[in-house]
This record gives C-alpha cells, structure tokens and sequence, in this order.
C-alpha cells in the first residue's frame, strides 16, 4: 500500500483538483482509495460531493484523539473513493496539537489500522508548511509536487524539498519524492515551457511526464462534487490524470 502526501506550500497550484483526479482516476483502474482532506478549506471533501456542513466527524476529531480514522469516513458516491471529511474546525488544529506528546506521528498511527483496507491513500495537505503538512509526510510513504510552471514555482519548489529532507532525517526515513507533476500548464505560454525544461533538467525522472492541461471541465467538475472523469470523462484534464495514475501504477517515471 502507498500513502502519497499531495503537497506544494504555494496555493493555486492544483493540488486539491490533483488529489480528487488521481483518487477518481486510480479507483477506475480497480484501485481501493481513501482521500484525507488535512485541508481546513475542506475543497477535497466538497469536490467529492460530500457537503461539508453535514459531516458528523471530521480529521480534526481524529487527531485531537476524539475518535479513530475508520469512524469519520465517508464514501464519495459520484466519484466512487472513500474520504476522511475536513471542514473549518480543521484551522484550530494546530493550536490544539501543540502540547500533544509525539504531535507529529498522529495521522500516521491514526492510518495504521486501515493500511489492508486500501491500495492507495492520498492526503490533500494545506497550502503551508505547518504541523498538519508534517503529520501528512510523516505518516506518507511519498510526496506528489503539483507545480505550476510559472517564475516563483522553483523559489518554492527549493523550500519544500528542504522541509522533505529534514522530515526525511528526523522523523520519517521511508519518505521519498514521488515525482513532481507539471498542473494548469499552457504549452503557448513561452515562460512555461522554460520553466518546464528546467525542471526536468534538475529533477530529470522525477518529473512525471504526464503534463495536466489549463482546462474549463477541470475548473467547472468541482462545482458539481465530481471528479472531472465523471463529469466529462472525454476532457483534456480527465484524460490526464488516468495517464498520471497510469503512470504512478506503473512507476514508469521513476525508471532510471
């Protein structure tokens, strides 16, 4: 079983919309998937058709130690993966996990008794580098980069693969990069392309060649609670992400 931690301290990038996709598009491919949304804007949980007012229990319930993992999950009945629910309670987190003992291997301890259930489990992680992006490395066997191929993406890019290493050396050693993916990318967009070279020059097989297209049916597919691959499985963005998870499954990037 793999835990991916989703992750990029940047907003914007498409992190959430990658987390839903690749759940949607790995459970198409006979995957078991469960989505933690360790987000307090809760976009995973309401992209999965779940309404976020309605939850009975959250993530937050789980790491404040209220209840196990398995009671808050939810299945997602218009893209077909189950979710551990995130809504605004979410945001007080890290106030209350400060003086916790060992706060940063909650979530993983919390995953522990579900990892026969599920083939894959992806962790939508906030736009920060704070303790809630930490529990989600700690506990994950890899980290998917979505980046936008735009000027600042490498300034960031550079501070979390610090955070990864340190992560890596003091907390989690099984931790590794799983690759970065290029998102909301536009091939007439000349800095875009450059940008995009310099990656794959830099982080060569770790870069997925699997590209994710700017796309209308990506943007609308949220506003429905849908993975883009139920609402329009013929789009450009749909498309994509079955190649990502393709990819992922095959681990074909990371051959070299």
């Amino acid at each position: 079983m793999k835990i991916i931690a989703i992750s990029n301290q940047k907003g914007g990038v498409g992190k959430t919309t990658t987390t839903v996709n690749l759940a949607a598009s790995l459970v198409s491919m006979k995957k078991k998937v469960l989505l933690i949304d360790l987000d307090p804007q809760g976009n995973a949980t309401s992209g999965g058709g779940i309404n976020k007012s309605q939850i009975q229990h959250s993530i937050y319930d789980v790491l404040i130690g209220e209840i196990f993992l398995k009671e808050t999950i939810l299945h997602s009945k218009e893209s077909f993966f189950d979710i551990s629910p995130a809504n605004q309670d979410l945001a007080g987190a890290e106030i209350d996990l400060v003086g916790i003992e060992n706060r940063e291997y909650i979530l993983k301890n919390a995953i522990g008794g579900l990892k026969q259930n599920y083939d894959y489990i992806l962790i939508d992680c906030p736009p920060t580098l704070n303790l809630l992006t930490v529990n989600a490395l700690v506990a994950a066997t890899a980290v998917l980069i979505p980046m936008q191929c735009e000027y600042y993406a490498l300034e960031g890019l550079s501070d979390l693969v610090g955070t990864i290493k340190r992560v890596k050396k003091q907390l989690n050693p099984a931790i590794q990069i799983e690759g970065l993916l290029r998102t909301l990318f536009d091939k007439r967009n000349t800095l875009a392309q450059q940008v995009s070279d310099e990656l794959s020059s830099h982080f060569g097989s770790k870069v997925y060649k699997t590209i994710i297209p700017r796309n209308v049916r990506l943007a609308e597919a949220p506003s429905h609670g849908k993975a883009a691959l139920f609402y329009d499985k013929s789009s450009k963005g749909a498309k994509a992400y079955l190649a990502l998870a393709e990819e992922i499954l095959k681990g074909t990037h990371n051959e070299k």
